[in-house]
């Protein structure tokens, strides 16, 4: 049974567009995937610490000298890093904070990278034959051509860092001039349709 794990990172509730383009990735896959699992974690539902000091002391421990605290602290990274392993194809939606990626998912990404877990000893990923859809809301415009393409780091970085984990087929589908919906220029539905094909290239 196919598993489809959505990663949703927006505060904006049903005002976010990223929220809206998984609302239709979601509806496609499961048309094309009858019978598989979607399994949702928004990181603005989970209390998801920064790593800290007891954290990088339990991860550095070997794992059979882990004291109950250490255990409990590395819970729910354990956790997350379940929920990646399990999945075919792993979608992360999310907007474009100052060029790059918001402090939540960088706390997921900073939980999900395991030495040992997702990332081998020898420095290879371990998450392999997995596909990784990245639904991209941005107020500028950072495509192919654009005078701006170079402020662009939240698409290299999670490139980079999804290759590092293991997972090298990765599509990003690139809502920029996400700014015209918030200054009532178009409507959530007609800008988010603009992307509907390509949502559903990447969902089928």
């Amino acid at each position: 049974m196919p598993r489809l794990l959505v990663i949703e990172t927006s505060p904006r509730g049903d005002h976010s567009i990223s929220r809206a383009l998984t609302r239709r990735f979601v509806a496609r896959w499961s048309a094309a995937h009858p019978g598989g699992e979607v399994v949702e974690r928004d990181l603005m539902q989970t209390d998801l610490p920064f790593v800290n000091t007891p954290w990088l002391q339990a991860y550095f421990t070997p794992s059979e000298r882990h004291s109950a605290e250490m255990r409990e602290v590395l819970r729910l990274s354990d956790e997350l890093v379940s929920e990646v392993l399990a999945t075919d194809h792993l979608v992360i939606a999310t907007p474009v904070y100052n060029y790059n990626v918001p402090a939540s998912l960088k706390a997921w990404i900073d939980h999900i990278v395991r030495k040992g877990l997702t990332l081998g000893m020898d420095g290879k990923g371990l998450v392999t034959g997995t596909k990784a859809t990245v639904l991209l809301a941005s107020g500028g415009i950072y495509t192919e051509g654009s005078p701006i393409r170079d402020r662009d780091i939240e698409t290299q970085y999670l490139r980079l860092i999804l290759n590092v984990i293991g997972i090298t087929d990765v599509t990003f589908v690139a809502a920029g001039n996400a700014k015209s919906v918030d200054m009532g220029e178009t409507g959530m539905d007609e800008f988010v349709s603009c992307f509907l094909r390509e949502i559903r290239a990447q969902a089928a």
